[in-house]
């Protein structure tokens, strides 16, 4: 059973006097976190399936496991499930979708034709509820990526079907940050490589250099839109080689000016994303996460409220970089509730972020005068501060369930709603 409103109320103020007593202002800390924005990844609830009636396979390197009941099959399904989940997050954020879930109709439109009309609903939906959108091309599930080669291909046909996919997408995402006023990150994957070793590793880097030079020709106002490219360290079926490498895609987006995208699972697994964050933004102004969390091969896994979540927060909040981090989920999960799935990683990342904001300034300062004993003791102990009576309290303020409760209530949804839908187990 929840605790009351008022043993909250109590425990928040006992809380904030002992993080007083450590030099923070849990009130300003709260003050800031309600206005950081998480993008949530739409295809967490439906499998990255997407609803272009194509009928093409997955692909890319990407699997999803799992045939937990309930699954979105239509835009409209998808939306109810998405304002569900963000009735049970705390504060106001943005919803990132990709190329393949417009709205078609019963018309096939290739990923070449694909037009902001096919996303106006989106866009009122998002208006309606004061959401931003973010985008994604999709080069993937289709049979024009079905040898693992997209941008990349040593077919300049194909090379070229693909860059008016992402023209169109810029264009996308473009109509979205106009139309709703805040500006839409669009960001290209692609799962161009090779499952064994290459002969030519050089040729396709050059082909999808030359490729996003043409989709990026046209300059667009960063007020709608802004650009991002992501790389990865290996995939199913190129485990060997992938074009867009870590150090390809850096320079790249150095070199034009473009938001590199850093995934928390696009790692080896002995990496973190923590430590990169402040080397990219010495050259880059601005960048985008996708976080994650990898478990051996696989790097789209539920995000748990681990060290390497609260690593990824806190180089965020510790540097001052909030305004120059754009912060989005990414993962899929078919074994268990999505909207469950989708609630669960958002809010520990926004957990992690106010640990992060609750840090006792006396940790830097401590550093600062090369008294690292003091860093060392003052950086366990804050480990178990009461951080748990400011996130009961931020839920509470926020008007959404505290604790445990948000479950009751995605399980309410299960019944009522996810359990009607028939077909959706396969």
């Amino acid at each position: 059973m929840p605790p009351s409103q008022t043993r909250i109320q109590r425990a928040f103020n006992l809380a904030s006097e002992r993080y007083a007593a450590l030099g923070v202002d849990v009130r300003q800390a709260l003050k800031t976190l309600a206005t950081i924005p998480i993008s949530l990844h739409c295809w967490q609830g439906d499998d990255v399936g997407g609803f272009e009636n194509l009928g093409h396979e997955l692909g890319g390197g990407l699997a999803v496991t799992g045939h937990y009941p309930g699954k979105a099959r239509s835009p409209d399904e998808l939306r109810a499930d998405l304002d569900k989940t963000f009735s049970l997050i705390p504060g106001r954020h943005r919803l990132n979708l990709h190329a393949c879930y417009g709205e078609f109709g019963n018309r096939r439109v290739d990923r070449d034709e694909i037009e902001p009309a096919h996303f106006k609903n989106w866009i009122a939906w998002a208006r309606q509820r004061g959401l931003g959108l973010d985008f994604n091309p999709t080069y993937f599930a289709h049979p024009k990526a079905a040898d693992g080669f997209t941008l990349s291909h040593r077919d300049k046909s194909i090379r070229r079907f693909w860059i008016e996919h992402g023209l169109r997408c810029r264009a996308i995402g473009a109509a979205m940050g106009k139309a709703l006023g805040t500006s839409c990150v669009t960001n290209i994957w692609i799962p161009d490589g090779l499952k064994d070793t290459p002969a030519d590793r050089r040729a396709p880097r050059e082909r999808l250099a030359e490729s996003l030079d043409a989709i990026f020709r046209k300059p667009i106002s960063s007020k709608h839109n802004r650009d991002a490219v992501e790389p990865k360290l290996f995939g199913l079926g190129s485990e060997s080689y992938v074009v867009g490498s870590h150090e390809f895609y850096l320079g790249y987006a150095i070199t034009r000016r473009k938001l590199l995208c850093l995934d928390a699972g696009h790692y080896h697994p002995t990496e973190t994303i923590s430590d990169k964050i402040t080397s990219v933004l010495q050259f880059l102004p601005e960048i985008l996460l996708h976080v994650s969390r990898g478990v051996r091969w696989d790097s789209d896994h539920v995000v748990t409220f681990t060290d390497d979540l609260q690593a990824i927060a806190r180089e965020i909040v510790a540097n001052g970089y909030l305004a120059r981090v754009h912060i989005g989920l990414d993962y899929f999960d078919a074994s268990i509730n999505r909207i469950a799935a989708w609630v669960i990683g958002a809010r520990n990342l926004l957990r992690a972020l106010l640990t992060a904001l609750l840090e006792p300034p006396g940790i830097h300062a401590a550093e600062v005068s090369g008294d690292f004993t003091t860093r060392l003791a003052l950086q366990e102990e804050s480990k178990a501060l009461p951080i748990g009576a400011v996130w009961d309290y931020h839920c509470i303020s926020q008007n959404v369930p505290v604790g445990e409760a948000w479950l009751a209530e995605a399980q309410r949804h299960e019944r009522e709603v996810l359990s009607q839908r028939s077909g959706s187990t396969d």
